[in-house]
């Protein structure tokens, strides 16, 4: 079994900053790809950025330029470091992480959530 911890949550206001930290743990032979999604209240959960294991990311455009994510392969984890936060970055973020748990036998794992809220 395999699981994500996110942390670094909270409460900021507009134009503040926070780091998201997801950190893998368990039955993990590599790790794929690791990525970050998104649910405010009343909308679904949205893609928010992703990064491969050499290191290249992306983003939906909402969050470029703002956002960024990074991980330390040696610590099974990714980092979200949100600078310039919006009222409308408010939401539940989650980790998603694509893992071999044996070779060549991929499966996809979800964080708890941490809750993000910007105040204007």
């Amino acid at each position: 079994q395999v699981q994500l911890v996110e942390s670094g949550g909270g409460l900021v206001q507009a134009g503040g900053s926070l780091r998201l930290s997801c950190a893998a743990s368990g039955s993990i032979f590599s790790i794929n790809a690791m990525g970050w999604y998104r649910q405010a209240p009343g909308k679904q959960r949205e893609w928010v950025c992703a990064i491969t294991t050499d290191g290249s990311a992306a983003y939906t455009d909402s969050v470029k330029g703002r956002f960024t994510i990074s991980r330390d392969n040696a610590k099974n984890t990714a980092y979200l470091q949100m600078n310039s936060l919006k009222p409308e970055d408010t939401a539940v973020y989650y980790c998603n992480a694509r893992v071999e748990v044996v070779r060549r036998e991929f499966r996809s794992y979800w964080g708890q959530g941490t809750q993000v809220t910007v105040s204007s």
